[in-house]
């Protein structure tokens, strides 16, 4: 391991970019989204640096104009699934023995082209293929993913230097960190573009090489996040661009012998099942895979009686329908005394009809469309369910336009069944759910908050008293992965919250963070002894 000089004090969060009124950022933006609106690309397979063109074709569309087509794609099946495996292998070797330096150097200037010069076209193919507003293309797709490519070579020299506490006289111990044998399958999702980035940029940046299978509904901006790596030096074969079908593309990728492991960001049942497929296969793998995966959520707000009712109100909306509640941290379920209701009701309702939605391409939306049909129609069956329901009345929204783009209103939902369904089940999307509870039944109401719900990933709670919040922080220790004390259950920083939860949400090993990465090292003890003994017997063998 080299002992060359990194810098000690960690990497600085890439600044956020306001995109105000007139500015030079602002006119950049348009004129790149302008650029790429007009246009319909061809999107290949990327496979041992090559381009692979199937002919099995899908469509990247924009959500907010679904008839809309930015682009064409090939999709891969299982001989492409194999080609990839096979092209990560011959790239394993020397990618594997790489020094860290050169590995940290590939994502350190991918950092800083995407901050720089591929910053309009991430951010752009974000809002245009996700429908991201431009605030919230601008936290994810340019400075998150920056802060990844920054802050994970600064943990993983961190991680290096984890040695063995001591060395005897005449001996020296020390731990190698090495790269998996085989390759890492990484599944990400379409919510986050950086996820797209950080998924295979983690393990790769460990030494390993990786097959990437991005979401479907997200390929344009996974696409340039490929092209950012091999821009930025990534060798051929360590990374492999895989859109596809999830079983034409995972189902192999799983049954491969050379499968090392899984970095996952989706849905529960889906991870659940690449589970089961792996404990199946388990005999079939040179090693044991590592598992990681974060999963879903039904992420709650709670409120204490001396809960400030506005900022409460505020952290309600930004939690619940930024992004249209696609966020696996979004609020989905508030908790509310019924002396504060009266207050929060009035300022949410009158905040969440002052919201404009409409296409991402106007700056002045707070919101824009969910990603696809599929998406509108379950939300929108969810939201059925609460109008049909005797336990349950809309308090703002409920309805939803797929005419043109897939529009849901942001929706408020009152209940009075502590068990309802719409506070125990996912819906990522616009909807959020509240329960009022009687000022003296918090610690029922705090249970009912620890188990409604499988989950476990982000939670908030609301308190001006100091007592309080350190009582309903103890009680609820175990809820959620990210917690959060007066502020929304969102908006994880790189560097600052390490992203994960635990239960149905996931293995916690935390994104963005040491503890991630490693999951992507297996380790060698070394002991080396400088004068080794030449005599068999111990000094207890001698006689008196």
């Amino acid at each position: 391991m080299s002992n060359a000089i990194f810098p000690i004090a960690p990497p600085v969060n890439e600044p956020v970019r306001p995109y105000a009124p007139g500015s030079a950022e602002k006119k950049s933006l348009k004129k790149r989204l302008d650029e790429m609106a007009s246009e319909t690309i061809e999107i290949p397979l990327i496979i041992g640096g090559k381009e692979v063109r199937t002919g099995d074709l899908g469509k990247a569309v924009c959500p907010h104009d679904h008839g809309h087509v930015l682009a064409t794609y090939h999709q891969a099946g299982a001989a492409e699934v194999d080609a990839a495996a096979a092209a990560a292998k011959a790239a394993w070797h020397d990618w594997s023995e790489t020094s860290w330096e050169d590995r940290a150097a590939v994502l350190l200037r991918a950092a800083d082209l995407l901050a720089g010069p591929w910053r309009d076209t991430l951010n752009a193919s974000t809002m245009l293929n996700q429908s991201k507003t431009v605030f919230q293309a601008e936290i994810d797709a340019a400075c998150e993913m920056v802060d990844f490519f920054r802050f994970n070579p600064y943990f993983m020299r961190t991680l290096y230097t984890d040695q063995p506490l001591w060395s005897p006289a005449g001996t020296w111990n020390r731990v190698e960190y090495r790269a998996l044998e085989g390759f890492v399958f990484a599944v990400s999702p379409f919510n986050f573009t950086s996820i797209g980035g950080n998924l295979p940029g983690a393990p790769a940046l460990m030494g390993n090489t990786v097959l990437w299978k991005p979401a479907s509904t997200s390929v344009l901006s996974n696409y340039y996040i490929m092209k950012l790596f091999q821009a930025a030096g990534l060798p051929d074969g360590v990374i492999n661009f895989l859109p596809g079908k999830a079983s034409k593309v995972g189902d192999p990728a799983l049954a491969n012998p050379g499968f090392a492991g899984i970095h996952f960001t989706g849905s529960t049942p889906v991870f659940q099942s690449m589970w089961k497929t792996i404990g199946d296969n388990i005999a079939a793998y040179r090693s044991y895979p590592r598992i990681v995966g974060e999963t879903g959520g039904k992420n709650f707000v709670f409120a204490h009686p001396s809960a400030d009712a506005e900022t409460y109100a505020v952290a309600l909306l930004r939690g619940a329908f930024e992004y249209q509640g696609q966020k696996c941290s979004a609020a989905s379920r508030a908790y509310v005394p019924k002396s504060l209701w009266p207050k929060v009701k009035e300022r949410l309702i009158d905040d969440v009809k002052a919201i404009k939605m409409g296409t991402p391409l106007d700056f002045r939306h707070f919101m824009a469309a969910v990603i696809d049909e599929n998406s509108f129609d379950r939300i929108l069956g969810y939201i059925k369910h609460a109008k049909d329901s005797k336990d349950a009345k809309i308090l703002a929204g409920g309805k939803g336009d797929k005419k043109k783009g897939y529009f849901v209103e942001p929706t408020v939902v009152q209940t009075t069944d502590p068990h309802f369904k719409l506070l125990k089940e996912e819906i990522f999307g616009p909807v959020l759910t509240v329960y009022v509870y009687d000022d003296a039944d918090m610690e029922a109401t705090l249970d009912l908050v620890d188990t409604a719900s499988p989950y476990a990933l982000t939670g908030a709670i609301f308190a001006e008293d100091r007592q309080v919040i350190h009582h309903l922080s103890k009680r609820l220790r175990h809820s959620a992965g990210n917690f959060y004390i007066n502020d929304k259950p969102t908006g994880a920083v790189v560097g600052q919250q390490p992203f994960g939860g635990a239960r149905a949400s996931g293995t916690n090993d935390k994104a963005g963070s040491m503890a991630n990465l490693l999951r992507w090292t297996s380790q060698r003890a070394m002991k080396e002894s400088f004068v080794p003994p030449r005599d068999f017997r111990y000094p207890f063998m001698e006689e008196k």
